[in-house]
């Protein structure tokens, strides 16, 4: 009797090298791959949540535990990271950046690993629970990107597509803004689309909307809308935002950059000798802003940038003291984004220059100073522009705020030449020893 399993097999072998089942396969993969990054980001929102209330209800509990707890949880943090979970760090959105540069799989699981991305999760809690003025959408970005390398660990050739649409699925996700996550995509983590394109089409379609609206008005084609700025003195606040925002996001980015490549001197020195120390002092600084603004500054800035946008009051010192928390946060070497933040300190802005001009509500200079400064921090005007404009859901007020992006952006230029992710995530590679997608080794 023949072999009964060789037409078993042919037919696998068969099946297999069909460009059909290829074909089916890989959709397969991105599909499952998608919805694995949406189910992980709806946890981490929860958890994240969570891990707020409880820091929150302690808090509530015995008002000065901030500057115990805080400095503790980032120390303890900033330990586990360095000991155990190298590339955990920061946001995340760096070392995906890098990750999708590097040739060798082995080198990206460095830096986009299963363990990272549960390790990132659990960070970012003890973070937040501690009191960190931290987001949770750039590590989402890092976890949808290690679900995604992680679906794809047998093809390693598909695996910069799978980390780009795990990034994206992450951003998309994580602000409930699909639309943002494709433009994050080509924008911010592929740069398929080039920076300088991407300025002129924003400029050319400013151009465009603005004579129109001149002409006929500010109307929408269906009807009218709430929250639209007319021509006026109310327009000032748009320069006003793009300069505010775009100088406060550029220095920003710039604190963290000469954190990330080291304090020069004896400073210098010193931080990078003792790293928990210095996560310990961030952790201080932390908790005292958190005092001096009435404890609004820890957490995400969520709850309080949706206040400002509601019309709530809010402490003056919110918006510069969410800055410096936001900052320190991030210096100190413990896990957590900045998109929700800088959309916190944004809308603080906007709330303390909002008397500057009587004939427009708070919540919409908030909402030009949010979508500026997070231009500012990023330097990805479209992005930022799709972002603010989908979690508003106010489409009135979208020339506006594309002016604010981009405006914004070329100020933060002057001060800041580079995107804070792409900044750091060729740091990354020249600590790996890698080159850039230029062919260059990063500086």
């Amino acid at each position: 009797m023949g072999d009964s399993s060789k037409p078993i097999e042919r037919f696998k072998t068969l099946f297999a090298a069909s460009p059909q089942f290829s074909t089916l396969r890989r959709r397969g993969l991105f599909l499952i791959g998608g919805v694995v990054v949406g189910l992980l980001a709806v946890a981490m929102a929860i958890l994240a949540d969570k891990a707020q209330l409880l820091f929150a209800l302690v808090d509530d509990r015995w008002p000065l535990i901030p500057l115990l707890l805080t400095p503790a949880g980032f120390t303890l943090a900033t330990f586990l990271t360095r000991k155990y979970f190298d590339g955990a760090q920061g946001s995340g959105i760096p070392q995906v950046i890098a990750a999708r540069q590097l040739e060798d799989a082995t080198a990206r699981g460095r830096l986009v690993s299963v363990k990272l991305g549960l390790a990132k999760i659990g960070l970012l809690l003890l973070g937040l629970a501690s009191g960190a003025s931290s987001g949770r959408e750039g590590p989402t970005v890092q976890v949808g990107a290690a679900a995604m390398f992680f679906l794809g660990r047998v093809e390693t050739h598909r695996q910069p597509g799978l980390l780009l649409a795990g990034s994206a699925a992450g951003i998309a996700a994580a602000f409930n803004a699909p639309l943002a996550g494709i433009i994050f995509g080509i924008e911010e983590m592929s740069r398929s689309f080039e920076q300088r394109s991407s300025v002129l089409v924003l400029a050319t379609v400013i151009a465009a909307g603005l004579t129109s609206q001149a002409i006929l008005g500010d109307y929408t084609y269906f009807g009218l809308a709430s929250g639209s700025m007319a021509f006026g003195w109310g327009w000032l606040a748009v320069p006003v935002a793009c300069l505010v925002g775009g100088l406060c996001g550029g220095l920003f980015s710039r604190a963290l950059i000469l954190f990330a490549d080291g304090l020069p001197g004896r400073a210098g020195a010193l931080v990078a000798r003792h790293p928990l120390a210095m996560a310990a002092v961030c952790g201080l600084l932390v908790a005292l802003c958190g005092l001096l603004s009435s404890n609004t500054v820890f957490g995400t800035g969520y709850a309080q940038s949706k206040l400002i946008l509601a019309g709530s009051s809010m402490p003056w010192a919110f918006g510069p003291l969410k800055l410096v928390a936001t900052a320190l946060s991030s210096i100190s070497g413990i896990p957590g984004g900045i998109f929700s933040p800088s959309l916190a300190v944004g809308a603080g802005l906007g709330y303390d220059l909002a008397p500057l001009f009587p004939g427009v509500p708070v919540g919409v200079v908030a909402v030009l100073f949010m979508v500026a400064y997070l231009s500012g921090v990023v330097q990805a005007p479209l992005t930022s522009a799709v972002i603010v404009s989908e979690m508003t859901a106010d489409h009135a007020l979208i020339l506006p705020i594309m002016v604010c992006a981009l405006g914004a952006t070329a100020v933060s230029k002057l001060v800041c030449s580079e995107g804070i992710y792409h900044a750091l995530a060729h740091r990354l590679l020249a600590k790996l020893g890698q080159t850039d997608s230029l062919g260059e080794t990063p500086a």
